[in-house]
């Protein structure tokens, strides 16, 4: 079994100060030389650290006035009512989402089963980007029952929201009904989408909404950067 590097691990261990906000927005982070001199390593190993967060977009360095913190992490809350707008606004940021692709096709095993469907029955696919300030924070896939909601991909073309999308289709509210996280390394295609390098730490949502009859309506797979987003549950 590999090791984390050194690098890596002087990286999350920086980002986790942020993120608990030791240092915020606009803070200079310690040299070089302090840094290696607490973690016991040697300044290049702690240059390679800088990098990497600075490849993030978590810090930026200024010539001759050291290494600042660019931003805290944005903090997303998981509960019944995940409303992706509403988490970002409520963080200080500002929310945007782009679409990928809208796709219509048979449901795989696990989406048929989420959802209730029989085998071979369609889907519509949205893939897209969920962002913050502009910056990509996860890449999202979301699955709807294709003879339930028909006109599904033109309302999300028209709002690019789920939650306004589904009211225009008559589902006037829903709430997640469960939720699974897991901690993955991002493959070569979700670092491209995210802007991280390969391997970089990434949370792996699979989520559930259901209508207010408890009608499953939305089946959702989400990757989010793990270096931008803190996830909080919420009871809500």
């Amino acid at each position: 079994m590999s090791k984390t590097p050194i690098w890596k691990s002087i990286a999350l261990s920086l980002t986790s100060d942020i993120t608990e906000g030791r240092y915020q927005t606009g803070d200079r982070l310690p040299t070089e030389a302090q840094l290696a001199a607490t973690h016991g390593v040697n300044r290049h190993t702690v240059r390679r650290a800088l990098s990497d967060m600075a490849e993030q977009d978590l810090v930026h360095a200024r010539r001759g006035a050291g290494v600042f913190v660019a931003a805290r992490p944005t903090d997303y809350p998981i509960g019944k009512r995940v409303r992706y707008h509403k988490n970002i606004s409520a963080s200080g940021r500002i929310p945007g989402k782009k679409i990928l692709a809208l796709t219509s096709r048979i449901a795989d095993e696990a989406e048929a089963k989420a959802l209730g469907l029989e085998p071979g029955d369609p889907v519509h696919v949205y893939d897209g980007l969920s962002l913050a300030d502009g910056q990509p924070i996860a890449l999202f896939q979301s699955v709807f029952p294709a003879k339930q909601f028909p006109d599904m991909p033109h309302a999300l073309t028209e709002t690019q929201s789920v939650t306004k999308a589904l009211r225009s289709c008559g589902i006037a509210d829903y709430a997640r009904v469960s939720t699974r996280l897991t901690a993955r390394a991002a493959t070569a295609t979700q670092a491209l989408h995210l802007q991280l390098t390969e391997g970089a730490p990434v949370l792996f949502s699979v989520g559930i909404n259901a209508d207010p009859d408890g009608n499953p309506i939305e089946y959702g797979r989400t990757v989010f950067a793990g270096e931008r987003v803190t996830l909080t549950l919420n009871e809500d």
